[in-house]
């Protein structure tokens, strides 16, 4: 009976060595796997374009800028009038303004998206990248001046894997960036490689010297 009772003692003692032993490993894989996951946190790959004087000394850009770009195609519009009322534009039909009254025109219109909004006060801007597209148009709009600048960049995109927990970047090469004159004095390619790294790209020299 001694024999028994101390046999199932060491039973004992050695299932929570055991279990101990496995909850350590646990803890240390799961640690490990914590530590070694150098994945980047913004999975958003962005062109980055710093701005300058046409002197090319670094400004903070004293304007409100809106950067919109244009897709492929069209999308229809619904133009909704009556008189003494407001004129109602919608991507959608819209039977209740007709109903009330209201005469409808259906014309097609650029598909136009906005990429940044109302910037104002910066020194340089992010800009996302189309990976289909062998070429990204790009309007400046000025809240000072009524003309734009439109920048058309040039490039290459390919998929990249660095780690495989990590899955897969949009990563692009730039070819060619031109501009037109509105508040641009000329553009220029810095760095052509636009990844995670989060480096200047693009350098935008705008008109007037900084004082």
């Amino acid at each position: 009976m001694k024999t028994y009772k101390k046999h199932k003692r060491l039973i004992v003692s050695v299932c929570v060595n055991i279990l101990s032993g496995l909850f350590f490993l646990m803890q240390t894989i799961l640690f490990q796997g914590c530590s070694s996951n150098n994945c980047p946190l913004e999975r958003t790959v962005t062109c980055n374009y710093q701005f300058y004087d046409s002197d090319g000394q670094s400004i903070t850009y004293l304007d409100t800028i809106t950067v919109t770009t244009l897709l492929p195609g069209h999308k229809t519009v619904y133009i909704y009038k009556r008189p003494n009322y407001l004129t109602f534009t919608s991507e959608v039909q819209r039977n209740d303004l007709i109903a009330s009254g209201y005469t409808e025109t259906i014309v097609q219109s650029r598909r136009d998206t906005i990429l940044a909004n109302k910037c104002y006060g910066r020194s340089s801007i992010k800009i996302p990248m189309s990976f289909s597209n062998e070429a990204d148009t790009l309007i400046f709009n000025y809240s000072s001046i009524s003309r734009n600048d439109t920048i058309i960049v040039k490039h290459k995109s390919f998929t990249f894997v660095d780690l495989p927990e990590c899955g897969s970047y949009q990563f692009h090469e730039l070819n060619n960036v031109t501009s037109t004159d509105a508040a641009i004095n000329h553009i220029e390619i810095y760095n052509p490689k636009v990844n995670y790294n989060g480096n200047e790209n693009i350098k935008i020299y705008f008109n007037g010297i900084a004082e």
